[in-house]
């Protein structure tokens, strides 16, 4: 990993919680049984209370990002993160794992937040490199409208 090697052993910790994550997110069946609330945890919530979860929101970092996680713009417009005015957000949805690719939504902070949607998707995606991730943080599951 972190070495611009595209060998497919070489990101498979990072495709294979992220692999897990998204086949979760597609049949987002919730459950009550109580676990540890780790990225590779079998079903999304934990308890009753998290009925109709659809997502397990994730940050990267990246070999080159230091401590600074991974950010991209909330629109498709041809703009840079740190420029004035433009919204970014570090937190995603993953959609698709293709072997060391995948592909995330960009979540944005919901303008109206609550307990279970503290995110709003955007139309704004990314493919990336997972050999160039070298850390995944999860945020707690929640539901995320309009996926």
């Amino acid at each position: 990993m972190c070495n611009n090697n595209n060998d497919v052993e070489s990101c498979r910790c990072i495709a294979e919680i992220l692999t897990v994550i998204n086949v979760l997110q597609q049949n987002a069946n919730c459950c009550g049984d109580t676990c540890l609330e780790t990225c590779d945890r079998g079903f999304l919530g934990c308890g009753t209370t998290t009925l109709g979860c659809n997502t397990r929101p994730v940050i990267l970092y990246t070999c080159s990002g230091g401590t600074t996680p991974f950010a991209i713009p909330t629109t498709r417009e041809n703009v840079v993160c740190g420029d004035e005015g433009v919204n970014c957000s570090n937190v995603f949805r993953v959609e698709k794992v293709d072997g060391c690719c995948a592909t995330f939504r960009v979540l944005a902070e919901n303008p109206e937040p609550t307990a279970l949607t503290p995110y709003v998707a955007t139309n704004s995606f990314f493919t990336m490199n997972l050999n160039c991730v070298c850390a995944l943080r999860c945020l707690p599951d929640t539901f995320v409208e309009c996926i």
